[in-house]
């Protein structure tokens, strides 16, 4: 018999408070690995140690493949929350999903306007069986709920720094 079973619905219950309210973190660690470049070569590593890969550039970029990368990465995180926040939503109106499936596809471009990079993300719902008004109810929900969905839509708070020590 599994332990693993879904959140309560509840977890959906709006939050009433002044500040910002964590729930969990998820840290990982990027080094360089043989060519001491984190998109190349790199190794990421998760502080629980439950998630250790190896990070390689896709051949559209001119490497060899082989490994995961970035835009993968993220696309898996916000594939999981929508799918996730989806089933809460649908579990929460009674509605019964059957073999749900959520894609994500998140590319790296060219941004035109500075001459840099952006990320885009694309978001493909399957819900076979439920009639298609529901269906795009349910998912338009979820994007309302999906904290990767708000953060493609708003932005995100982040805070970058130099930490002046040697990585432990």
């Amino acid at each position: 018999m599994s332990d693993l079973k879904p959140p309560s619905p509840a977890v959906l219950d709006k939050y009433r408070g002044d500040e910002v309210r964590p729930l969990y973190t998820g840290r990982v660690r990027v080094q360089g690995g043989v060519t001491g470049h984190g998109r190349a070569s790199g190794v990421v590593v998760s502080d629980d140690g439950a998630l250790e890969l190896d990070l390689r550039l896709p051949p559209s970029l001119g490497g060899p493949g082989g490994g995961s990368n970035p835009e993968q990465l993220l696309a898996a995180g916000y594939a999981a929350c929508f799918h996730g926040a989806m089933n809460l939503l649908a579990s929460r109106a009674g509605l019964v999903l059957v073999d749900a499936c959520i894609e994500v596809a998140v590319t790296f471009s060219r941004d035109p306007i500075d001459g840099l990079y952006l990320l885009s993300a694309e978001v493909e719902a399957y819900l076979p069986g439920l009639d298609s008004s529901v269906a795009a109810e349910l998912v338009r929900n979820t994007e309302r709920v999906c904290p990767y969905a708000k953060m493609f839509r708003n932005g995100i708070t982040h805070v970058v720094s130099v930490v002046p020590t040697a990585a432990p």
